[in-house]
């Protein structure tokens, strides 16, 4: 039975992998995006973000050569990763929903990193030490994904605000995360739960032989199935996230002849939107549809 869920748990992690990278390859290779081209854009120098510049205040800024700041970056991206703070700011009672779910995954994700350290260096002196905060880490990762995932569950179902954004996608993403780590909490305190650390020692030496209880083992084999499955759906906003800021809300890159070759390749496709205004029949290119005034009847184009 153990070698059983081992191997939906490896499966789990690589079909993860695989999706993360498809996404990437995905998302890099889309056509240029609209750019919002708002400032301050965080990758400026301090001085020009906080009145909101850029470098294109500068005299004949396309002779100078540019430097982004990356600590800019690290400095608005870090708080909105790890802390939500933009649903903080603007969805303040989603956030004490959502902030707990992702941060038990945050420290379930860290509890996998140092159990992994712990078990590979423990014969060091610092091994045990890892292993320790890798428990802590992981209790608290189930305790909060549990109570986040069961809240964001919940609101989906009972807030009319939300009834018009959620199908069943969406109660499938949270509510299995909350299942499956309720189910390893259960097993772990009413079961006969190897220690942590024996645990990873197995499940990274491929040691079938160790003994889990029933109801971990279907905390471990459905947190593998939803893992899996979270790259092919919209939750691999942890993805896109990267791609939204650098390539649309922060892409202030001056244009360029690869650029312009890019627009012109892009104004002969054929676009087939349904929306009527646009007009987009899969005839037309959008070169076409960009000069053609919609307001105006088609007789008095002609």
């Amino acid at each position: 039975m153990t070698a059983l869920v081992f191997l939906i748990v490896y499966a789990g992690i690589l079909i993860f992998l695989v999706g993360c990278i498809r996404r990437v390859l995905q998302y890099s290779r889309t056509p240029l995006h609209l750019r919002w081209e708002l400032y301050p854009v965080s990758h400026e120098a301090p001085e020009r973000v906080r009145h909101g510049g850029s470098y294109f205040e500068e005299s004949e800024w396309w002779k100078k050569e540019r430097r982004p700041n990356l600590a800019g970056e690290l400095r608005f991206m870090i708080p909105e990763m790890l802390l939500l703070k933009g649903l903080w700011e603007f969805n303040r009672k989603l956030w004490y929903r959502s902030f707990p779910f992702h941060l038990g995954l945050y420290l379930l994700f860290g509890a996998a990193v140092l159990c992994g350290l712990g078990t590979i260096l423990s014969g060091f002196v610092f091994g045990h030490p890892l292993l320790v905060v890798a428990r802590c880490f992981a209790w608290g990762g189930l305790v909060l994904t549990t109570l986040g995932g069961a809240a964001l569950f919940w609101r989906r179902l009972t807030d009319p605000e939300l009834r018009n954004y959620t199908n069943l996608g969406d109660l499938v993403n949270v509510g299995a995360f909350a299942l499956a780590c309720a189910l390893v909490i259960l097993g772990s305190v009413v079961g006969d739960m190897v220690p942590l650390g024996a645990f990873a020692r197995a499940l990274l030496t491929f040691g079938f032989s160790i003994q889990l209880p029933a109801m971990v083992s279907a905390g471990l084999v459905l947190g593998s199935v939803i893992v899996a499955y979270i790259p092919y759906t919209h939750m691999a906003h942890f993805v896109a996230k990267y791609f939204t800021y650098h390539e649309v809300r922060w892409d202030d890159t001056p244009n360029n002849a690869k650029i312009a070759a890019k627009v012109a390749e892009y104004l002969t496709y054929r676009p087939t939107w349904l929306a009527p205004h646009i007009g987009a029949d899969g005839l037309k290119t959008w070169a076409d549809v960009v000069t053609t005034n919609p307001a105006v009847a088609p007789e008095v184009r002609k």
